[in-house]
């Protein structure tokens, strides 16, 4: 991973190799600025790493729950991240409130008067889960264009239309019934049914569109009657009904009916926020560079790229180089936490009050969400940690380190290693082993 580099004024500058920004903080000339994304900040401006700044390009692959993210350099991967959402808990905290408002009304307690009825939502509105992941998207373009000289921005805005950019005048029938027909159903059935076969659970083979109910029985063309099997099982299968064919595996036809079923929740949401965010990323001031899904999947299969967020975005748009050489080893693993709540109290399942919030967040320095290092130097939880705090009054706090959660750790022993900012940091267990490195270089340090 390439460190971001500015300058005394806060002025981004070209992103250096890991090496190279050890050597700037062991001479003294450069201090750390942020952990996460690793920034340094030169103090010699005179000398600073080139006298022009070159131009990278930011690259975006927008998703239901992970964003990918990736910083080129002409044909070299230099930073990337996965950005997961919290759309989800969003959407069950605003259920939770809406049920105990509606108990309240329902009770002899304290009313609270329905306000749904006087409200009326304006042009563009989305749902608070879909605006979080346009905003959470729009905050890290912002925060990387103030730590490297970004000159343009790649997102992928439409996932399969490229019969539309060969012929821009095709519509109706012909649109439908094209080279592009079919193809949009069989990427998001790669994407329900986990790139396998849902019968025998074979991944790596080719995989063929299949009818659960058969058509020749009165099934349809629905996405919720088709799945993905491979040719042995398919064969084997012809115009059984599932349940005739699956009359031995009870488990496996429960599980396959409920996988056809699954609501197409994650699509909708791709569909109902690409165009918001791509309207916030032109308020930037940047080029912004549009492509689809079937232009971004070919890039990856061309280049023999595994499957990632991260890989996705640095394949979006007709910018991507012939050959992309990859000068990372694992992305920075950023999932969306939030600030906390307003609430002055803890409540139960019911909504009664059990216990209450401390006014002040801030206990013997620190404060919940604030990544700190833990060195415990005596009793039964000597060693050192590295997570996510979460502070006690007492003085007793826990940390979320990557082993697990750690309970009852004294705050004499923790100093803060990066400052609230509502997200969590992790570096991928998975490494990239496709990756290409430049010749004359060392590998990658994360």
């Amino acid at each position: 991973m390439f460190v971001l580099v500015v300058d005394q004024n806060r002025k981004p500058l070209n992103p250096c190799h890991p090496a190279r920004a050890r050597k700037f903080l062991k001479s003294g000339r450069a201090v750390v600025l942020r952990r996460y994304p690793f920034t340094i900040m030169l103090k010699d401006v005179e000398k600073k790493l080139n006298s022009v700044c070159q131009e990278y390009r930011l690259k975006l692959d927008p998703g239901s729950r992970t964003t990918g993210i990736s910083i080129l350099k002409d044909d070299k991967i230099i930073w990337a991240a996965e950005l997961n959402h919290r759309g989800h808990s969003i959407k069950q905290s605003l259920e939770s409130r809406r049920t105990l408002r509606r108990g309240r009304r329902n009770r002899h307690t304290r009313y609270r008067k329905p306000r749904f009825d006087n409200r009326k939502r304006p042009d563009g509105w989305l749902a608070p889960s879909l605006q979080h992941r346009v905003l959470t998207t729009l905050t890290w373009v912002n925060r990387l264009m103030r730590f490297c000289p970004i000159s343009a921005i790649s997102m992928e805005l439409v996932r399969f239309d490229t019969q539309l950019m060969q012929n821009p005048e095709i519509s109706g029938t012909e649109y439908q019934q094209g080279e592009l027909a079919g193809y949009e159903t069989r990427q998001y059935l790669l994407e329900k049914w986990g790139r396998r076969c849902a019968y025998c659970d074979k991944e790596g083979v080719p995989l063929e569109v299949e009818h659960i109910h058969p058509k020749s029985k009165g099934g349809s063309n629905r996405v919720s009657n088709l799945t993905l099997s491979c040719v042995q099982c398919n064969q084997k299968k012809g115009n059984k009904p599932i349940e005739e064919f699956l009359k031995r595996k009870p488990d496996l036809l429960g599980s396959v009916l409920s996988v056809a079923k699954r609501p197409l929740k994650d699509a909708a949401a791709v569909n109902s926020t690409r165009w918001a965010l791509y309207r916030v990323c032109g308020e930037t001031g940047l080029p912004i560079e549009t492509g689809t899904g079937g232009r971004t999947k070919f890039n990856r299969i061309r280049q023999e790229l595994p499957k990632t967020h991260w890989l996705d975005a640095a394949c979006v748009g007709k910018s991507t180089p012939d050959k992309l050489r990859v000068l990372i080893d694992k992305p920075l693993i950023i999932t969306a936490t939030g600030h906390g709540t307003r609430k002055v109290c803890r409540t139960d399942k019911f909504g009664f009050p059990i216990r209450y919030v401390p006014r002040n967040k801030f206990v013997k320095g620190f404060q919940t969400g604030d990544i700190v290092k833990a060195i415990v130097t005596k009793g039964k939880k000597i060693g050192a940690y590295i997570g996510r705090v979460a502070v006690r009054t007492t003085g007793s706090f826990n940390i979320s380190a990557a082993n697990g959660l750690v309970q009852g750790i004294n705050h004499k022993y923790c100093s803060r290693v990066h400052g609230k900012d509502g997200y969590q940091y992790a570096f991928s267990r998975k490494s990239c082993r496709t990756a290409v490195y430049v010749r004359g270089q060392d590998p990658p340090h994360t």
